[in-house]
């Protein structure tokens, strides 16, 4: 995709999120350069940053890559998938990431066709793209999904926690705490169950609401709801 930056930041920890390759180990020194140079990330949250970094550049890259793997494949606790933290009818799940494909297209974005517009990466490249408040308004409607996940990845005590602090960090949003009473994780998260729940409620592109073009309202509604449906985590 082809798009001017207006907010680097967001294009670097969108870098930071995707599966770990030779390319974004080799890329890690610019990465930082960036970060630098930008200066949206907190003291604190850069300092987090840092240990992924190192971690990028020293630690063997089959390692980094089955260590991914695990935290973000394997359970939909953590997904990379902003709407699989969302209950809900499908059509409703479907519609909601064709909303955010017309938001991208609006915006002169064209993400590639292998990838669903609610992969978290590829909605950090979008705001990269966005003027800083903007995107800061559009991070805080999905502040509740983004800091679920953050709070499982800290638990893990795994060094991904830090990119969502940083992200929270350049918006200038507080963590949204997990409720104490949270239903515990549960085997019914695992892989398995996740592709089972795929092929039986199935996401259907249907006709009806998308016919005003992208709403970037309509979006926002809908992801605001959110905020009552996404999983209670625990460690």
């Amino acid at each position: 995709m082809q798009a001017v930056l207006t907010t680097p930041t967001f294009k670097a920890l969108s870098a930071l999120l995707t599966y770990p390759t030779g390319d974004l180990v080799a890329d890690a020194a610019e990465i930082r350069t960036l970060l630098d140079a930008e200066g949206l990330v907190s003291a604190e949250a850069r300092h987090g940053l840092e240990a992924l970094l190192d971690d990028l550049a020293t630690a063997d890259l089959y390692d980094l890559q089955e260590r991914y793997v695990d935290l973000f494949d394997k359970t939909r606790r953590c997904s990379l998938y902003l709407f699989e933290h969302v209950h809900g009818e499908s059509r409703d799940r479907g519609q909601a990431m064709v909303d955010l494909a017309a938001l991208y297209a609006r915006g002169g974005l064209t993400p590639d066709a292998n990838e669903l517009p609610d992969y978290l990466p590829l909605f950090l490249e979008y705001l990269a793209t966005r003027p800083l408040e903007e995107a800061r308004g559009l991070l805080g409607d999905v502040n509740h999904i983004l800091s679920a996940v953050e709070e499982k990845l800290a638990k893990r005590d795994t060094t991904y926690a830090a990119i969502f602090a940083a992200i929270r960090s350049v918006a200038g949003m507080s963590l949204i705490p997990i409720p104490a009473d949270a239903a515990p994780e549960t085997a019914g998260d695992d892989l398995a169950a996740l592709d089972a729940a795929w092929e039986e409620t199935a996401v259907t592109f249907g006709p009806g609401e998308s016919g005003d073009g992208c709403s970037a309202e309509r979006l926002r509604i809908r992801m605001r709801a959110m905020t009552r449906d996404v999983q209670p985590l625990t460690a």
